[in-house]
């Protein structure tokens, strides 16, 4: 697939603080690309760096192959919508849609059409005469919307474009505009906290964390095979439980909990070259140990409360050594779980994910500093 946007060892310093550090991305045509992180993570100054917001202290962006790093806004010709979508309180829908045909100088006879054939993407032919005050918050974001993409730009930005609505109206404009840009096929790069939101409508999604990028992935192999603590925790909700290496071989590899309980996980081909580790495990993915049930890793853990939400039961639990655990379980294939109840729970070597103990290693690398200084 053609790459439309490509961003190469791209930095951005602000004085001494480094806001964005290296970042590498490649964008494909027609792709829905999210770069989601929490705040402070330099997710916003990269969408501003290649919209050319601001300007880059190293690196280049590439626009259809064309180096546009030292390119004013305009010049880029990229469509954006912003978080408080900006439009012209004093302009009318049509004429706020029309604004960036008229300042390209496009025939009158062809802003009329091409702002007639945009009303009808966004579904808003009859809002036409209103003025942004007169409307919602969600027909405002599709105004917003519809003056970003009337221009046919290579490439659509949009600055956490739900964050405004509730939450009701985030979800539907969710699927609104996720179907608007697949039908259009246009490039579409959008910024983001809300992992629900990410998750939803990427093709593809960049966790940014301190000014670099953690993981570029699909949401599913994100949700299922984070790389490292901070996707597995900042993407869903995850158990961790500490774990040392015993052996590795045939694609599995054996673990000792810290309760001194052996567990036998899938490798999935990567490369385990240290002893600390952590089992990662999504709360759906703990399995009541029922009679009968073929499971290959099971716990003993304590109930310190449920919490049922309709389709499930959250059940908060502790094991002997203290780690807590959170277990998704369906509440019609369950039995009446209680606080204080011992639960048998486990798992299945593919339902797990391992992770290198990133704190292990800083222990052990503070108590080498120490005992050499000695």
């Amino acid at each position: 697939m053609e790459s439309n946007l490509k961003v190469e060892n791209v930095t951005k310093y602000y004085k001494k603080f480094k806001a964005v550090d290296n970042a590498n991305l490649t964008v494909e045509q027609g792709e829905f690309f999210t770069i989601l992180g929490p705040s402070g993570s330099g997710k916003t100054t990269l969408l501003k760096l290649i919209a050319g917001f601001e300007e880059i202290s190293s690196g280049t962006i590439m626009l259809r192959n064309e180096n546009i790093s030292s390119k004013k806004p305009y010049e880029r010709n990229i469509g954006m919508v912003f978080q408080n979508y900006a439009l012209f309180p004093h302009m009318t829908v049509a004429e706020n849609i029309a604004y960036p045909l008229k300042r390209r100088k496009v025939k009158k006879q062809e802003v009329k059409q091409k702002v007639e054939e945009v009303l009808k993407i966004v579904h808003l032919e009859q809002y036409a005469n209103h003025y942004p005050n007169q409307m919602s918050g969600g027909q405002q974001q599709r105004v917003a919307l519809a003056r970003a993409i009337v221009f046919s730009p290579p490439l659509l930005l949009l600055d956490e474009p739900l964050s405004a609505l509730d939450k009701n109206l985030r979800q539907r404009m969710q699927i609104e505009i996720k179907s608007i840009q697949e039908n259009l096929g246009i490039t579409t790069i959008s910024v983001t906290h809300d992992q629900e939101e990410a998750l939803t409508m990427s093709d593809r999604i960049c966790v940014m964390n301190n000014g670099g990028i953690e993981q570029i992935d699909t949401p599913e192999n994100l949700y299922k095979y984070p790389k490292n603590r901070f996707v597995a925790e900042f993407i869903g909700e995850i158990n961790l439980l500490k774990a040392v290496l015993i052996k590795e071989e045939s694609g599995y590899a054996n673990f000792q909990l810290s309760n001194g309980q052996v567990v036998i996980n899938q490798t999935r081909g990567q490369t385990l070259d240290t002893k600390s580790y952590l089992i990662a495990l999504r709360p759906e993915n703990i399995q009541l140990a029922e009679a009968g049930k073929d499971l290959k890793n099971k716990l003993q853990a304590k109930v310190e409360s449920v919490i049922y939400v309709g389709e499930a039961l959250i059940v908060l639990a502790r094991t002997k050594e203290g780690e807590e655990l959170k277990i998704k379980v369906p509440s019609l294939l369950s039995h009446a779980i209680l606080p204080g109840e011992e639960l048998a729970i486990g798992w299945n070597p593919q339902d797990a994910t391992i992770l290198k103990d990133e704190s292990a290693a800083a222990e052990s690398a503070l108590l080498q500093v120490a005992s050499s200084s000695n």
